[in-house]
């Protein structure tokens, strides 16, 4: 299974940091923040890893290389200006082939084993009725209305009672993003929500370490939890 780094996005609520620094490098315990990841999924044995990047590109490619510091293979899904997550993940289908591949943003911290999702991507492939597995977590304090419930059932709903957030680590099928077109910006949202409404859509709670570090003050979070692992 190949796997997809979403690297960009500008980084706004960041700067000044990231005004000369991409935020997938900002520093987090002397590794970069995509570092983290990169290090998971190679545990996981997922090593063909696609990083998309707009804002700073090519100092992610001059950094991280083809990956060799971290026992995986990259490749690079270049924007110029970014295209949204479905935009940005239509643009790099060509190099994520045709079977089910995870999505992780870059911008989260987080100690979710990535192996969990090997056998959903196997199932996945067997049976293209289910077009996405969404991994959620309890709602942060910045998010407390969450995004999407998590049925007794093991699918995704829209509506309902104790909804959590999406964690930003989604497993796809390529056929969720047809009729997307690879030059224009696109939401990942409403691909969610059409797909959930057929009920193609399933999702699984992880309680581990989560952090959306978009703020600089959640970075300096990121750095203190880095050191306990």
């Amino acid at each position: 299974m190949r796997a997809m780094i979403l690297a960009a996005g500008r980084g706004e609520r960041m700067r000044p940091l990231t005004d000369a620094c991409p935020k997938p490098l900002l520093d987090v315990a002397g590794t970069p923040l995509i570092g983290w990841h990169l290090k998971r999924l190679a545990a996981a044995g997922i090593r063909e890893i696609v990083i998309n990047h707009a804002w700073l590109g090519l100092m992610i490619e001059e950094a991280l290389k083809g990956g060799e510091d971290y026992d995986v293979e990259l490749a690079y899904s270049a924007e110029g200006e970014a295209l949204e997550t479905a935009g940005g993940i239509a643009r790099a289908l060509p190099l994520l082939g045709s079977e089910p591949f995870l999505v992780v943003n870059g911008d989260v911290f987080c100690d979710y084993d990535f192996g969990r999702i090997l056998p959903m991507a196997e199932a996945m492939q067997r049976d293209s009725s289910r077009l996405a597995h969404l991994v959620l977590v309890s709602n942060p304090d910045h998010h407390p209305d969450g995004d999407f419930v998590l049925r007794q059932d093991g699918m995704a709903a829209m509506e309902g009672e104790d909804r959590l957030t999406f964690s930003g680590i989604g497993l796809y099928h390529p056929d969720l993003f047809l009729g997307i077109a690879p030059d224009r910006p696109a939401k990942l949202g409403p691909l969610l929500r059409a797909a959930m409404a057929l009920g193609r859509v399933s999702a699984e709670r992880f309680d581990g370490l989560w952090l959306d570090v978009g703020t600089s003050e959640r970075l300096e979070i990121a750095r203190k939890l880095a050191v306990t692992l």
